[in-house]
């Protein structure tokens, strides 16, 4: 069995792929000192980056993880999420509130994804 691992450093890969499954590492905005949908809106752009240079798109998302510093960040984080997700093909999901590693970022997602047959 291989694993592949690209963009891998010290502590992380950002992406790892194994037995037609890819695994993002956890992705966050470009610009953090934005606002929730700014934020949402870029975090899934460098989502779809990654997905792509896997082998991948967002029509193969299997789980996605959000992490999100308030929950009443909730609706306006939803509303550029459901306009992202292709219909038809929304994966398992899981919104959590957490503490993320520095403090001007709003959300956080941890994605996987199936490999394009």
């Amino acid at each position: 069995m291989s694993i592949i691992r690209m963009d891998t450093g010290a502590r992380m890969s950002s992406i790892v792929i194994h037995q037609g499954t890819v695994y993002l590492c956890g992705q966050v905005a470009k610009d953090k000192l934005t606002d929730i949908r700014t934020q949402t809106k870029t975090m899934l752009e460098e989502v779809d980056t990654l997905l792509s240079q896997a082998g991948s798109s967002r029509e193969h998302l299997l789980s996605c993880t959000i992490y999100l510093k308030d929950m009443a960040d909730y609706d306006a984080m939803n509303e550029v999420w459901d306009a992202w997700v292709p219909k038809g093909h929304a994966p398992a999901r899981a919104c959590v509130e957490a503490a993320i590693a520095e403090p001007e970022y709003l959300v956080e997602i941890s994605v996987v994804a199936a490999l394009k047959a």
